[in-house]
């Protein structure tokens, strides 16, 4: 697939960051879109932008990509209406970062549940179609930095991203010999939603020295857009991994050929959080 000119695209996490970047660079390619977010008032808001703009959406709904019974649902609808789709893009996401022993149960599991099991869900309903079709196709799955390197409390959200990497690294020559490419995305910093919105057990949210580290991570971050361009030029030119930065391409080049100098940022990284943390709580 190098154009997204007439494919059927599905894209989760359409109501905002990356997500909403991805709809409106996509519809400008001639794509037609199939857009859902949990957040039905941002998704209304996308959507409206994405037709203001001479865009295409041809279904949208407001759903949790975590609930299996409701992406089955989706699926079901849009096959019946629509036939088998062309490109999927598994944006949707949650951050949730802590240490060990202040993280609660609940936000590992919703992390998993999210990060995914969420794009599991929908990859699981609707690439048999894709598959049956004999159309070929693409799978977008954007994990993250945190599916590469060891970020200091992100163990929650580097399972999740990490998992979803392995999912991926498998479906990339499972999928081959079905004419559907797989591209693996791994953004760095990129100044969304999650920036505020990220779940920091054991650290005050009103820190000033948080809110410091915030403002740092803005001014070094891509904007959504930056990241949604690198990843429709990832599936134009066949590429399997995607890197939105330059920081996470040289991460990766230092991980695998100079780890001394991977650990040595690690431990830093570590450090630096560490002066931020609250004392634990007692388990729940």
């Amino acid at each position: 697939m190098t154009n997204l000119s007439g494919k059927k695209c599905l894209i989760t996490g359409a109501a905002s960051g990356i997500g909403r970047a991805l709809a409106q660079a996509a519809a400008r390619r001639g794509a037609v879109l199939f857009l859902t977010d949990v957040n039905a008032a941002g998704l209304d808001t996308a959507v409206a932008e994405v037709r203001a703009a001479g865009g295409a959406v041809a279904w949208t709904a407001a759903l949790d990509v975590a609930d299996y019974a409701a992406v089955c649902r989706a699926a079901d609808e849009i096959h019946a209406a629509h036939g088998s789709l062309d490109v999927l893009m598994n944006v949707a996401g949650i951050a949730v970062w802590g240490t060990v022993e202040r993280l609660r149960h609940a936000q590992w599991r919703r992390a998993i549940e999210v990060n995914l099991m969420g794009p599991i869900h929908v990859m699981e309903c609707f690439l048999p179609a894709m598959i049956a079709s004999g159309r070929g196709g693409h799978l977008v799955n954007v994990s993250s930095a945190a599916g590469l390197f060891g970020l200091p409390w992100h163990a929650p959200y580097s399972a999740s991203k990490f998992g979803l990497r392995g999912v991926s690294e498998v479906l990339r020559f499972d999928l081959e010999r079905h004419g559907i490419g797989v591209t693996l995305v791994c953004p760095g910093g990129v100044d969304t939603g999650l920036v505020h919105t990220v779940e920091i057990e054991g650290v005050d949210p009103n820190d000033p020295r948080l809110s410091k580290l915030k403002r740092r991570f803005q001014q070094r971050a891509v904007t959504p857009q930056r990241a949604a361009a690198a990843i429709l030029k990832g599936i134009e030119r066949q590429r399997y991994l995607v890197f939105t930065s330059f920081d996470v391409r040289l991460g990766w080049w230092a991980q695998r050929w100079f780890p001394p100098a991977y650990e040595f940022v690690m431990r830093r990284l570590n450090d630096r959080l560490h002066t931020l943390a609250r004392p634990p709580a007692a388990r729940r």
